[in-house]
């Protein structure tokens, strides 16, 4: 499978962006899933990362070892060999959620929203697997795609400046799960007491770009008893 890109644009003096299409769709981000394990198996001294996002890859290089032209041509011969072995059905991560309070806050905002049940809202939420675009705004967070549009909901009108890890919020067609404590505007309708980020480890983040999530719901002592065994990693 010959996996064409549209455009190679030079966006910085150490960087080209790759884009693989327009709109988010499955189909684009398997494309760009492939042609990145394709990198991976395809090294050129001179590349220092590269950085999948929804529709693009950023390939940043060192320009002291590499001209743009060269590199340009470097990644069009990559996608080019891209095949059916570079694609792959991944297998869900589970993901543990509590949707009882305290730990959902919003929860009953988001089905008044939709003039739904609070369980009709867990019921839409739990049911897909949840495909991992692009990992972004904080270390571990996973943009999601799948989402059901019937339990979309605007953001917050005043983001919250604390909101604890673990946390998994809706924002417009958009779900995902908060790493870390942060601000943010989401509306939380559950949290996982699973980590996802672990900084004294090699490989810190649990998930990455191309994995797939399914959330499971748990009460409130099912997750308190997930919880500990966490603490232990």
């Amino acid at each position: 499978m010959c996996v064409e890109p549209l455009h190679v644009n030079l966006i910085s003096d150490s960087a080209l962006q790759v884009t693989f299409g327009t709109s988010i769709s499955a189909e684009t981000h398997q494309h760009i899933i492939a042609f990145c394990r394709k990198l991976e198996k395809r090294p050129l001294q001179g590349i220092r990362e590269w950085v999948p996002s929804y529709t693009a890859v950023t390939v940043f290089y060192d320009p002291l070892l590499l001209s743009p032209a060269s590199l340009e041509t470097y990644l069009l011969d990559t996608s080019k060999a891209v095949d059916g072995a570079d694609h792959s059905d991944p297998v869900p991560v589970t993901i543990p959620v509590c949707y009882e309070e305290p730990f959902g806050p919003d929860l009953h905002h988001v089905a008044n929203y939709n003039q739904l049940k609070p369980g009709d809202v867990i019921e839409r939420h739990s049911e897909p697997d949840y495909l991992i675009h692009m990992m972004g705004f904080m270390p571990g967070f996973p943009y999601l795609g799948g989402m059901n549009k019937r339990i979309a909901a605007p953001r917050l009108g005043t983001p919250r400046r604390n909101v604890p890890a673990g946390s998994v919020g809706i924002a417009g067609t958009q779900t995902g799960v908060y790493p870390l404590e942060s601000p943010g505007g989401w509306n939380i309708i559950g949290r996982t007491p699973k980590k996802l980020f672990f900084p004294s480890k090699t490989d810190p983040i649990l998930l990455e770009a191309g994995m797939t999530i399914r959330f499971t719901p748990v009460s409130a002592q099912e997750f308190l008893d997930i919880e500990e065994k966490e603490a232990s990693y």
